[in-house]
């Protein structure tokens, strides 16, 4: 295919401003979806370094989808910038945890593509990942080391953390990111989501899901295979746990 060099320039000038900053404003996101040729070549760039381009809202998003996208957040980024100095890649397994039954308890259990509630107090959260730990907790160990080699994921280290935590000062309202407790460890997941703009703090200690998450649950978050069979995991054992 033909390109004219002002295309070229302008497909690379956005694709550059995307890969310093993450986003692009609205007028970005003109220029994305007025040239079919000048957004082609932005998704090749992109593709070349594991990313998609999403439009979300008025904005537009560079979105990593593979580890190896160098615009993929590190274990090692996670622990400097969000969580504790001693923090483990458990404390991350566990973070990702939260971060799953955070997004089915706006999507209905994962059944949906369409969020089925507008907000989600932050105790609502904390009591879903109560239950749902407690039941992978109360399940057979040998069954539950199955789903482990199966997933290639450590829930035993995950339930680990979490009884790890103090679960006896949930009453206590000033709790932060460096508060010993299973709050203080949701408030921390809260500040990274909300810093790549996917939960806003609408108050009343109080989330809602921005354009940006709803996007990329809708296209990417629930197709993934990998991220699927979690997925039902926690979703299947919680049902199972109610009948």
């Amino acid at each position: 295919m033909f390109y004219d060099e002002r295309q070229v320039k302008e497909a690379f000038r956005l694709y550059a401003a995307l890969a310093a900053k993450g986003y692009g404003d609205k007028e970005a996101l003109r220029l994305y979806l007025a040239d079919d040729v000048v957004r082609g070549l932005v998704e090749e760039f992109a593709q070349e370094v594991d990313c998609t381009v999403i439009p979300a809202g008025d904005q537009l998003y560079l979105i990593p989808l593979a580890i190896s996208s160098p615009f993929h957040i590190s274990n090692q980024r996670l622990k400097e910038e969000y969580l504790a100095a001693h923090a483990v890649n458990a404390d991350i397994y566990l973070m990702y945890v939260a971060i799953i039954v955070l997004f089915g308890e706006f999507y209905d259990s994962y059944q949906t593509t369409e969020p089925t509630r507008d907000f989600l107090p932050v105790t609502d959260w904390l009591n879903r990942l109560n239950e749902r730990l407690l039941i992978l907790k109360e399940m057979d160990p040998e069954e539950l080391e199955k789903v482990e080699r199966e997933q290639e994921y450590n829930w035993r280290q995950v339930v680990e953390k979490w009884d790890a935590l103090d679960d006896l000062r949930e009453k206590v309202k000033a709790q932060d990111a460096r508060t010993r407790s299973r709050l203080g460890f949701l408030h921390t997941v809260q500040k990274f989501l909300e810093a790549q703009d996917l939960v806003r703090d609408i108050g009343e200690h109080e989330l809602a899901l921005t354009e940006k998450a709803r996007t990329i649950i809708q296209r990417y978050y629930m197709e993934v295979e990998h991220n699927q069979s979690i997925l039902e995991f926690v979703y299947q054992s919680s049902q199972q746990k109610e009948r």
